[in-house]
């Protein structure tokens, strides 16, 4: 008996990337109710058709519908859990009420909560544990998503049934998902790559080339596969679209805003006067300083990623930094 597709969708968390993916959802045929923290982000939503706070100059569908209510999602088939990372435990505890047991709840943030060093994945288990969940990463920018511009990406879910269902309500000609049962790896690799971009960043803001930049992402990967396997993810999901391929994309275009970020501190500018300018979240910056902890915890050693944790935290400066990543002892490449 064939199952019923998956038509009405959630999505919470109306920045850019959430209000990017229900454009995606609404081309691909779905009916999307886009919930945003910001009363006047709905109104625009519904009645300019644009998300003019998050998302400017970007024609929505019209089968999106805006709302700030958190009871308007009660009736979804399936969710996009769109918060920053940091907020991603009070949105859905906010929520828990309204979310029917067994929803399938799509996490599309990246990082790594602070105090509990716990991924997405197990955030959700905390506050909705009769949820079914799935995590979607891989390279892609909400604005190429939002123009339906090609995007490849994994969607990783432990249950391969509705992994196929939730895959074939999500996909459109020009989004295409990968699909993975490795959600930690996937996790792990949206998490890292943001952190691992501020440091790409700081490179080109300080000048100091194109060897060095490839350089960075290189080590780079292999700081994120060393932490990967010591979690128990696959390398397959590591060298992947949520690994790598993220790595790639978001170490390589100042559009990404840990690699503007990175950019600025590379060229002198505070952390402060950087975060002070921008209304969107920068997760490496959140992210830094607990992968720093997660990585001690389980003795993997992650130089890069951890030089861009003590540039945050104000223990190093960025020439201090890269002095001693450059003095590093040499050792094989592993």
């Amino acid at each position: 008996m064939t199952q019923k597709i998956f038509q009405k969708f959630g999505v919470i968390g109306g920045g850019a990337w959430g209000t990017a993916l229900a454009q995606s959802l609404a081309s691909a045929g779905r009916d999307v109710v886009l919930w945003t923290f910001e009363q006047e982000c709905a109104q625009s939503i519904n009645t300019k058709h644009e998300n003019t706070l998050y998302l400017p100059g970007v024609k929505l569908s019209k089968s999106i519908h805006g709302t700030s209510d958190m009871p308007d999602l009660e009736n979804v088939d399936a969710l996009l859990a769109v918060p920053p990372a940091q907020f991603m435990r009070a949105t859905l505890r906010d929520y828990a009420p309204h979310a029917k047991d067994g929803l399938p709840i799509i996490l599309c943030s990246k990082g790594i909560e602070h105090n509990s060093l716990a991924f997405m994945a197990d955030v959700l288990g905390d506050e909705l544990p009769k949820a079914r969940p799935a995590v979607l990463s891989g390279p892609s920018f909400a604005v190429d998503v939002a123009a339906g511009l090609p995007t490849a990406v994994t969607l990783a879910v432990s249950d391969p049934v509705l992994g196929e269902r939730l895959s074939h309500a999500i996909a459109s000609p020009a989004f295409r998902p990968y699909l993975s049962d490795d959600i930690i790896g996937a996790e792990i690799g949206g998490a890292v790559k943001n952190v691992l971009a501020i440091a790409c960043g700081i490179v080109l803001g300080k000048g100091l080339g194109k060897s060095a930049h490839a350089a960075v992402i290189a080590r780079g990967f292999a700081e994120m596969t060393r932490l990967g396997t010591a979690l128990g993810a696959t390398r397959e999901t590591l060298s992947g679209l949520s690994g790598l391929g993220d790595l790639v994309l978001t170490c390589s275009s100042p559009q990404s805003r840990n690699m503007s970020c990175g950019l600025a501190l590379g060229k002198g500018e505070s952390l402060k006067t950087i975060m002070d300018g921008r209304c969107a979240v920068t997760e490496g910056v959140a992210t830094a300083p607990a992968l720093y902890k997660l990585a001690q915890k389980h003795g993997v050693e992650m130089p890069i990623c951890f030089a861009v944790a003590r540039i945050l935290d104000g223990q190093i400066s960025v020439d201090g930094a890269i002095a001693a990543l450059l003095g590093r002892a040499r050792t094989q490449e592993n």
